[in-house]
């Protein structure tokens, strides 16, 4: 161990008005690393005088030293009914994140997506479900970080909101939203089944999947997949085409990307959809009924956790299992391998196992 650093007392869960984490909620989205200032930047829900409060705290990688500590819970809103679930990112100089609600939408939130300055600012935000009287519309992604494309946009898909009938104005829920740096909206999409998707919590939960020739793929609980142009979202049900009963679970998190090939994270096993530009379409390459967790994609396979406390390597082109070990029990359903300095490495229940890539494999 390098260094260790104790940023506050965590909240105990039997504080907040519903949930799944316990017992306590202290950092739950995943960090990200700005190597040239040498700084990880985290977001760590603290028991401030009794009460909950999310701060964004910066600290040097070298040592650990605390360089950034910023509130960011938005202006009246009810900290202990606010979860930071997604990863964070990095944008212009900004860290961006989302924000939601507890597992069972208790009490009274709405999604955020927040930019802070990594030198400290006052955050930047824009509010799913922002009208009187509406709430909910979590931004979590199944864990998924904010996507950054190359204009420095930001990219987020949107759970379900309180809006549930098709004869009421759009609230931004059910979508995928491709912001600024500092939160201002650019443009979206929604499917035209947003009000009912909303109303049988068919949302969207994976991040973006934003492919080289500028298509963008979404999808979540309803397990239909959206393939959209990504330099004209259009609104409401103008997706360029679309494909349903992917898998036969939610798909939750992150995706990997290679080619024209999208890799979903669903829970019963990964989903290689191929997709096409002329024309737009959308087919099932493999399905796997292995893993579960987020894909990403090393040494030509496709790495994905299972609950079973397995992660596995698969064919990119098959699906076909090529390499498994045990890591033991892992705790939650969007545990995602990840890479560096040569090793595989994953994260279980209680410890972080890394293995050494034999190059001549």
């Amino acid at each position: 161990m390098v260094w260790s650093r104790h940023l506050a007392s965590a909240v105990p869960s039997s504080d907040l008005p519903c949930g799944n984490v316990s017992p306590t909620v202290g950092i739950t989205g995943t960090p990200v690393i700005d190597p040239a200032r040498r700084e990880i930047f985290v977001v760590a829900d603290e028991l401030k005088n009794g009460r909950p409060e999310h701060f964004l705290v910066g600290l040097s990688t070298t040592t650990g030293a605390i360089e950034l500590r910023q509130r960011v819970d938005p202006t009246g809103s009810d900290p202990a009914a606010l979860l930071q679930r997604t990863g964070l990112n990095l944008v212009g100089g900004r860290v961006v994140f989302g924000m939601g609600g507890n597992y069972g939408d208790c009490a009274t939130y709405r999604g955020r997506v927040i930019s802070v300055s990594e030198g400290g600012s006052k955050p930047a935000i824009f509010t799913v479900d922002n009208q009187a009287g509406n709430n909910q519309g979590a931004v979590w992604m199944g864990g998924a970080a904010p996507v950054v494309d190359a204009k420095g946009n930001v990219w987020v898909s949107v759970g379900n909101g309180s809006v549930h009938g098709a004869g009421q104005a759009f609230d931004d829920s059910d979508s995928v939203l491709e912001l600024s740096a500092t939160g201002r909206l650019e443009q979206y999409f929604a499917p035209s089944s947003w009000a009912s998707d909303n109303a049988g919590d068919q949302d969207m939960t994976t991040a973006p999947a934003l492919l080289a020739d500028g298509q963008v793929i979404l999808t979540g609980k309803s397990r239909i997949a959206y393939l959209l142009n990504g330099a004209h979202l259009g609104g409401i049900g103008s997706q360029e085409a679309s494909l349903s009963s992917l898998c036969s679970n939610d798909i939750d998190g992150g995706s990997a990307i290679v080619g024209m090939t999208v890799f979903l994270p669903c829970l019963s096993g990964p989903v290689a959809l191929r997709v096409t530009k002329t024309p737009p379409s959308l087919a099932v390459s493999w399905s796997a009924n292995v893993g579960g967790g987020p894909p990403i994609v090393a040494a030509g396979l496709v790495w994905t956790v299972g609950k079973n406390g397995v992660v596995y390597g698969l064919d990119e082109a098959s699906g076909n299992v090529r390499q498994q070990a045990s890591i033991g029990s892992v705790d939650n359903d969007f545990t995602t391998p990840s890479v560096g300095d040569g090793l595989l490495l994953v994260a279980s229940s209680y410890r972080v196992v890394a293995f050494r890539g034999n190059p001549k494999s």
